[in-house]
């Protein structure tokens, strides 16, 4: 058995395309083995896929199906077909020698099966990575050049600050243009008042619990969450660069913009400017690098704290994160996750009592985020009894699966609605994918324009041009991400719906075996969500809206289910799989 695998990171048609790179491996196998027929050669295409890492969805495929065929060898048009990473494409060769598989490079006439072309494969990928670190570095040299003007690079601007446009005359007569960071005063005060509270009671919660109780928003108009304030609290944008912030980063490595007077600059009169902070990762939330890594300089923005309030704040924040121990949270609850408050909309978290009941099971009751963190200012729910209200949703579910014979009409409908939409899906992703590949090879052109560009005019639309592709290429990854969740849901074949339709119709018994996490997942496949109002509790089921629900009403304090008219669809979790929630969904994104 012979594998051909092709890749091109954009459509074409000419040239090396993937049938033209199919082709030419084709031949190089029937060139050199007389006796392959043409189903002895499996072939493998990843268009509109870049090199830079493995993560391709039919070289993946390729690898899992080198574990069950007898493959005597690995074709591809040439060596960067596979990778362009070092690391990556040295596993890959280690990986395959192990199998005693050969890899043959048809362009470069490398074959793993001789001493001489192992080595030289290695060769070349050295020289390919060499090539992406030099243009890396070359891009770091630029980040120091433009960190000497202390110049706010372009983005979404912090809380406190606005963009603002500043034009310079240089010593040549020419204009240049450069942005840079200007006070809002209102925010301002908010960055101040998070400052004080944290330094008054040390916690990132108490401070959150404040802002909520005097309805403190975002610019966004949305609450202030703990991770919102605690990078806040962490950015050195707002300190004002004085003696005390020079001796604090030089002590933790960083790097200056200026190799003379730096000093002298630190001298109270602008802020702070970090460049090179965050650590970017496709498909990863950004991270914040080692300040060893950072590029420090003197901003033209004027300072919203004092460098020994920011220290402060950093000191406290460490010493708190030294020494946090989070009690583990109660397991038993099942409806995590699902249960909304009617009155705020927020969620409602299991809070687990030391008390048991008479089955012998701790007591929990579900409580409301917003009425938690705001202490009763925002909401007052009243919360409801967690064991006897999940044992009341459970029961309600199972009633779901009692008509078999309808069950199993219904699922052969909704099968057959699933497989007429899967080629619709199919098409957007492949053209989502196919944007994004062109959307990061223009990326890449104008990444390496900035690293030869003249003057900052240039630089600064180039900086422009760059931000709108990858605000267009984030959109298109949200859209792909939603596209590949809901892939993975419908995930089915003919045996998968047998299966599925199997298991449905023994679910009373079977949810009677399954563990406590089961339980939960087994409820989050019926379930989009649940209300409870203070005396009722409204389930709403995939495809069903907001006027139709199930209703568990609570008497004297315990949820009890009541006979109510079933206007919600009992199979509208796969009719979701098939239609309804990935519309949900995709709105979002456009």
């Amino acid at each position: 058995m012979y594998y051909i695998y092709s890749r091109k990171s954009k459509y074409t048609g000419k040239g090396e395309s993937i049938e033209n790179q199919v082709e030419m491996c084709k031949e190089y196998i029937l060139v050199h083995n007389k006796n392959v027929k043409d189903e002895d050669i499996v072939i493998y295409e990843d268009e509109g896929f870049s090199a830079k890492n493995l993560k391709r969805p039919m070289f993946g495929q390729m690898m899992q199906d080198l574990k069950k065929d007898k493959v005597k060898c690995i074709v591809c048009y040439r060596l960067d077909r596979i990778s362009r990473n070092v690391s990556d494409f040295s596993s890959l060769i280690t990986d395959l020698i192990d199998r005693g598989i050969d890899f043959v490079s048809v362009k470069e006439q490398f074959d793993t099966s001789t001493p001489m072309g192992r080595a030289m494969m290695y060769i070349s990928s050295v020289f390919a990575q060499l090539e992406r670190e030099t243009i890396a570095e070359r891009i770091r040299d630029n980040m120091l050049m433009l960190a000497k003007t202390g110049r706010w690079l372009g983005g979404v601007a912090p809380t406190g600050y606005k963009s603002e446009k500043v034009e310079q005359i240089v010593v040549n007569g020419k204009s240049k243009q450069m942005f840079k960071l200007k006070i809002v005063p209102e925010e301002a005060k908010i960055i101040k008042t998070i400052f004080k509270k944290f330094l008054e009671t040390n916690s990132l919660t108490k401070v959150e619990t404040y802002l909520l109780q005097n309805n403190v928003k975002t610019k966004n108009g949305k609450n202030f969450g703990r991770f919102t304030i605690r990078n806040i609290l962490t950015n050195p944008v707002y300190m004002v660069a004085d003696k005390n912030a020079f001796d604090f980063f030089l002590k933790n490595g960083v790097e200056f913009s200026e190799d003379i007077n730096v000093k002298e600059n630190f001298n109270g009169e602008h802020a702070v400017m970090a460049y090179n902070k965050t650590l970017q990762k496709e498909g990863k939330h950004n991270c914040i690098r080692d300040m060893k890594d950072w590029i420090v300089s003197v901003g033209k923005h004027k300072g919203i704290i004092s460098s020994e309030d920011w220290l402060k704040v950093r000191k406290q924040l460490l010493q708190n994160s030294s020494k946090s121990y989070h009690k583990p949270k109660s397991n038993a609850a099942l409806l995590s996750g699902l249960l909304f408050c009617g009155n705020c909309g927020d969620y409602m978290r299991p809070k687990l009592s030391q008390r048991k009941n008479a089955q012998g099971e701790y007591i929990y009751s579900y409580l409301c985020q917003t009425k938690e963190k705001s202490r009763l200012h925002n909401c007052q729910m009243k919360n409801p009894n967690g064991n006897t209200l999940d044992k009341a949703v459970c029961e309600e579910i199972k009633k779901l699966t009692e008509d078999k014979s309808e069950f199993s009409a219904q699922l052969e409908v909704i099968k057959n609605n699933l497989f007429r939409q899967n080629e619709s899906y199919e098409d957007e992703l492949s053209e989502l994918t196919n944007a994004r590949s062109q959307l990061e090879k223009d990326i890449k052109i104008l990444v390496k324009s900035l690293c030869t560009a003249l003057n900052e005019t240039s630089q600064k639309y180039i900086i422009e041009e760059i931000e709108k592709l990858d605000a267009k290429k984030v959109q298109i990854e949200e859209r792909i991400k939603s596209l590949n969740d809901f892939a993975e849901q419908q995930n089915f074949s003919e045996a998968g719906f047998e299966n599925v339709k199997n298991m449905m119709l023994s679910f009373n018994k079977m949810f009677e075996q399954m563990s406590i996490e089961e339980k939960r997942n087994a409820l989050k496949a019926f379930i989009r969500k649940i209300v409870w109002d203070g005396e009722n509790v409204h389930i709403y089921l995939f495809g069903s809206d907001e006027a139709n629900s199930n209703i568990i009403r609570q008497e004297n304090s315990e949820p009890q289910c009541k006979d109510s008219k079933r206007d919600f669809d009992v199979f509208s979790k796969l009719q979701e799989i098939g239609a309804g929630c990935l519309d949900e969904r995709a709105d979002r994104y456009r």
